[in-house]
């Protein structure tokens, strides 16, 4: 598999290693310990082990990173120019009912600035990668997004809204109001990585998500501009920037998705 910067073989090393016990614990899935991590939010004991082995591995390689995670928090804080961002299962609920569509999301940002990324689904070995400037790769295969140019005939996913949010509402209004534009259904797969892969190889054409985590998405946002896409962040919380709300898109269909999806457009 085509590796090229120091940084990206670091992360693809910390994913191999951490995938190996994330395997063996999808295959024993009824049996895992679950806590409860708040309302409608689970953690199980695979997901504080996938992230231990990947902090261990990340932080071995350089102790004096910033590390930005989702179970121990942020590490190493007073680095601010470089930091990785790791989400060690995306897509927690799946994994835990035994459906195959969650991933490893390993991110590394310099200078407030996502340079490269990896994200893994290690039971169906999907890798998707990229680095700032060299492009986007599923496994060793360059992809690009695709060329839609109308949000009525795209393939559009979304995400959420979870137990407690206070947005609820809004959330539903407008998701309506998209689902009337499009010819087909939206999607709702449960993996805001993989969403984000998805739109980059082409298998989607758009997807947004309000009230998502900044380690849910920072892997995926390169791999979309590397494949030609774009994404930017709305309404954000200045309270706490490591939580967003992410329009993303092959670029064709960006403008006319964002028109619908800002608040003052939810009528």
């Amino acid at each position: 598999m085509r590796i090229n910067s120091p940084h990206m073989n670091i992360i693809y090393k910390a994913c191999m290693k951490a995938s190996k016990s994330l395997i063996r614990d999808f295959g024993e899935v009824e049996n895992l310990q679950v806590s409860s991590k708040g309302p409608g939010d689970f953690v199980s004991s695979a997901d504080k082990r996938t992230e231990k082995i990947l902090i261990e591995e990340l932080l071995r390689a350089h102790p004096d990173y910033c590390t930005i995670t989702e179970e121990s928090g942020v590490l190493n804080k007073e680095n601010k120019e470089r930091k990785w961002i790791v989400d060690p299962i995306d897509g927690t609920m799946n994994f835990l009912n035994g459906i195959p569509h969650f991933a490893m999301s390993v991110a590394f940002e310099e200078k407030n600035e996502i340079v490269c990324g990896m994200v893994f689904n290690p039971i169906t070995k999907e890798i998707f990668f990229a680095e700032k400037g060299n492009g986007a790769f599923l496994n060793n295969t360059r992809i690009r997004v695709s060329k839609k140019n109308d949000l009525k005939s795209s393939l559009i996913a979304t995400g959420g809204p979870k137990k407690n949010s206070k947005i609820k509402n809004l959330i539903f209004d407008e998701y309506i109001k998209i689902s009337n534009i499009l010819d087909t259904s939206i999607r709702k797969y449960g993996s805001a990585a993989l969403e984000l892969a998805s739109v980059a190889c082409g298998r989607l054409d758009g997807y947004w998500q309000r009230e998502l985590n900044y380690w849910d998405v920072a892997a995926g946002i390169i791999i979309l501009k590397e494949a030609g896409g774009y994404c930017n962040f709305f309404q954000e919380n200045n309270k706490n920037p490591l939580k967003c709300n992410i329009i993303a898109s092959n670029s064709l269909i960006h403008k006319e998705l964002e028109s619908h999806t800002l608040k003052k457009n939810i009528e």
